[in-house]
């Protein structure tokens, strides 16, 4: 045990019990024999519980075998500054929670009709969505419990595709930071509370509100981020309420009980009018993962968290079983409530419309409220780790503007990164200004999730190449092989689909072609390709140099990598 203590920073373990020498060492003091003994056995206890702790505070993985150690940092290293382990199973189970529960399941169940045609092929692609995302979140545990630090797939690609050098980093970095917009969840806040105050949804008016968002939660979680967490939980707890509250709803309905007509009609012939596209399926199956997107999201903090790999194991399946199981009987509510036509033209309010079938026009605008203060905990959780990964970015040296010690600090509270913040921020508002909300709100879901599969493809695949390269690697969780490759089939059938022509030839954001979005988001891979070699390859090619890489500890005890260019004759 002591060879591995040398490992873990002091910030983590925290200091050490101090001995009170002249209580053992006093001739004064006359020392009973079975009060000895239950000293030494209580000090054996404490000694077994300190070493239980501290090996799930080690990345025991690279203990064994450092060549597996992902990027430049060392793990004591990449943990140091900021808070501390301060997050527990409760607080990363919320965490999950938070940030899948948020406009999917109140905002795209029109979308996703829409697209496959009946209602038995929408529930049948929300059990498929729970299905792939278990399959994923086992594979994420494996990863995270072999690499229990921030970062998420930063990490994990940099542990299996070390050549070309960086190449993996920057690559996640452009898809990360180009497409690590809140957008979305801003842009039904503003909606749902427009409606509420029966105003129109005019388009400035929208931005305007969500801005007002996005900037909100970047200071709350830069200036006060206690309070941050606090609010992130409250509000992941609220989210859950309410989704109780439309279940628990919709068993009434279906019992034929309240002021709906024929609540069983939509489950009669569910699977009427279903699309024979593989196009459709594939977008529709994109904006359900999306919906379930989160459940790797206590990977990218993990840093934060306390005993990491015990707390991944518990939150992780629990979080994503709740929203699983609340979202399937929230959907079954819905159709329940409300006939097909009225459900596809919902838009973004069609929780909303739930509420107005069901109890009346009073209760429509309450319900409102309860889901865009559910859109606004989403963005506050989606921020949260967002700029813990953006901080590891910096932290890992990919080249940002005005140098990465800004980037990668605490700065200016010395607990939360402020600068990762404001990466995240810039593209938010970007998308929140550029396109029209209702055009931008389905297309933004097709584009997040496309170069997502890319990176999940590869995910996945390392894992295997992983598995027997490294057969002896400690592994704390292991996933099943058969549940790894059936994720691995769903991540290459979702990369192929959606270039096949849709049944309406058209998709489902008109004016914009169908395949649009999937070369949107290869393009920003692509980004990052060139990024890499401009960097890595041209520009010390041109003037005469090559990159040394160099660690500093800054002010506030982050490690951050740079880089100095040493001439080369």
């Amino acid at each position: 045990m002591s060879s591995l203590l040398r490992f873990i920073p002091s910030s983590i373990c925290g200091s050490r019990p101090e001995i009170d020498e002249q209580s053992t060492s006093s001739p004064d003091v006359e020392v009973n024999q079975a009060t000895s003994e239950k000293d030494v056995k209580n000090s054996e206890k404490k000694s077994r519980s300190l070493s239980f702790v501290d090996q799930h505070e080690v990345e025991i993985t690279t203990v064994k075998d450092p060549t597996l150690n992902p990027g430049e940092l060392t793990f004591e290293e990449d943990v140091a500054g900021g808070m501390g382990r301060h997050l527990g199973v409760f607080s990363c189970t919320l965490l999950i929670v938070g940030r899948i529960i948020g406009t999917g399941i109140f905002s795209t169940p029109s979308s996703i009709l829409g697209s496959v045609g009946s209602v038995g092929a929408s529930l049948m692609l929300w059990v498929l969505g729970f299905i792939l995302s278990f399959c994923g979140l086992f594979v994420w545990l494996e990863y995270g419990t072999m690499f229990p630090r921030s970062g998420g797939e930063k990490v994990y690609l940099e542990a299996v595709y070390k050549k070309p050098r960086y190449l993996a980093t920057v690559i996640f970095a452009s898809n990360a930071i180009l497409l690590g917009f809140t957008a979305s969840g801003c842009i039904v806040f503003a909606s749902n509370i427009l409606v509420s105050a029966g105003h129109a949804a005019d388009r400035w008016v929208v931005r305007g509100i969500a801005l007002g968002v996005i900037a909100f939660v970047t200071i709350l979680h830069g200036l006060t981020p206690r309070l941050g967490i606090l609010l992130m939980n409250g509000l992941s707890v609220f989210k859950i309420i309410i989704l109780v509250f439309i279940v628990i709803t919709g068993w009434v309905v279906l019992s034929g009980k309240t002021r709906v007509q024929d609540p069983h009609a939509n489950f009669r012939n569910a699977f009427a009018g279903s699309s024979h596209s593989s196009n459709d399926y594939a977008t529709a199956t994109f904006k359900v993962l999306n919906a379930y997107a989160g459940w790797s999201n206590v990977n990218y903090v993990l840093n934060d968290v306390k005993n990491p790999v015990r707390t991944l194991k518990i939150a992780g399946p629990l979080g994503l079983g709740i929203c699983a199981f609340l979202y399937l009987f929230a959907n079954i509510s819905y159709f329940a409530a409300a006939t097909k036509p009225q459900i596809l033209k919902s838009g973004v309010t069609v929780a909303s419309l739930f509420f107005g079938e069901v109890f009346g026009t009073r209760a429509q605008k309450a319900l409102t409220v309860f889901v865009a203060l559910s859109a606004l905990g989403n963005v506050i959780t989606i921020t949260f780790a967002a700029s813990r990964v953006n901080q590891e970015l910096a932290k890992e040296g990919v080249p940002l503007p005005f140098g990465n010690r800004f980037w990668a600090s605490n700065w200016p509270t010395g607990k939360s990164p402020l600068p990762g913040l404001i990466i995240h921020l810039i593209p938010s508002v970007i998308v929140i200004i550029a396109p029209p909300p209702s055009v931008a709100y389905p297309f933004i879901l097709d584009v997040e999730g496309y170069p997502q599969q890319i990176i999940n493809l590869f995910i996945v695949l390392g894992l295997f190449w992983l598995r027997w390269k490294k057969p002896d690697a400690a592994r704390p969780f292991k996933v099943w092989w058969p549940i790894a490759f059936f994720f691995l089939v769903a991540a290459a059938f979702l990369l192929v689909a959606p270039f096949l022509r849709p049944a309406n030839g058209i998709g489902d954001t008109p004016p914009l072609p169908y395949y649009l979005y999937c070369l949107v988001g290869i393009g920003v891979m692509f980004v990052g390709i060139v990024y890499w070699a401009a960097w890595r390859i041209v520009l010390p090619r041109i003037f005469g140099y090559e990159l040394t890489p160099r660690k500093e500890r800054l002010e506030d005890g982050t490690v951050v990598t740079l880089f100095s260019r040493r001439k080369v004759d």
